[in-house]
């Protein structure tokens, strides 16, 4: 994929009334829980939805590797001039998120995605993170919940094969990975942070899966809604949840322009974006 001219020279744009741009980017489809996010806050934004079906799964990738198709990937959002690139994506935004910032800010502001452990331990616990093998037990994941999460039972759970199961809406793999993540999770669970943005796609599945009969009700902590707001804050666009839905959209597959993956439509999120053109 080759690496578009990016507007590192050009400054960001603050917007404070008027259509915005946002552009969003993942190796796949996970990408979509913050879309609907910014559909629900912002329905008149236009999009601009980078993945890289070329180089997926980005999580096997050596972080230099991951580094370089994520940079890629960005540079071709960035190349349709969007307010703000949201990086949909939990191993992405660990590894590539100081280079992406590097290279487009302040043009572009690039927001991460982070586990939501904080506001999830605020509610005291136990708490349960839901992440892929590769991000449980991880440095970064221990620092999260030693800065955010003190004095709350933590119980760390990988989700063999959700993520892929996911990405390609396989109903029955699907099923089988949330019931193995189920049973690794400790019976007495308040709350569940949902640490890989695909997992957003199948909550309801994660919440009837882990929801012990006579317990209390479930909590599921995304992602999605706060990186969405923290877009809308860092450019100065106020959510305006009852504005027409005008937006537009641009999918880009490794830097060309193509359409979603047809497993996208299996959710709700990518139905949203069926018929939808491509944004100006």
């Amino acid at each position: 994929m080759r690496s578009l001219p990016h507007p590192k020279g050009r400054q960001a744009h603050i917007v404070y009334g008027g259509r915005v741009k946002i552009a969003l980017m993942d190796s796949g489809i996970g990408l979509l829980a913050a879309t609907a996010a910014v559909r629900r806050l912002r329905p008149d934004a236009d999009l601009v939805l980078s993945l890289d079906p070329d180089g997926m799964p980005w999580g096997p990738r050596t972080p230099q590797d991951l580094t370089a198709r994520a940079l890629a990937v960005a540079e071709a959002a960035a190349a349709h001039r969007p307010e703000a690139l949201i990086v949909g994506c939990n191993t992405a935004t660990v590894h590539a998120l100081p280079t992406l910032r590097a290279t487009l800010e302040p043009g572009i502001p690039v927001i991460g995605t982070v586990p939501a452990i904080k506001p999830a331990a605020a509610g005291g616990g136990p708490v349960a993170i839901w992440a892929t093998p590769a991000t449980t037990g991880s440095p970064y994941q221990r620092g999260l919940i030693e800065d955010f999460a003190g004095g709350v039972t933590v119980a760390e759970v990988p989700c063999w094969g959700l993520a892929e199961a996911v990405e390609h809406a396989d109903e029955t793999a699907i099923d089988a990975a949330v019931a193995a993540a189920a049973a690794l999770t400790p019976a007495d669970v308040t709350t569940v942070v949902l640490g890989c943005t695909h997992y957003e796609l199948v909550a309801d599945r994660i919440r009837a899966a882990v929801q012990r009969p006579g317990r209390p009700p479930l909590v599921l902590h995304g992602s999605a809604g706060a990186v969405v707001a923290q877009a809308l804050r860092r450019i100065g666009a106020r959510p305006e949840p009852e504005s027409a839905a005008l937006g537009a959209v641009t999918v880009l597959l490794s830097g060309r322009p193509g359409a979603l993956p047809p497993p996208a439509l299996a959710y709700a999120e990518g139905r949203l974006l069926q018929a939808v053109s491509p944004a100006p």
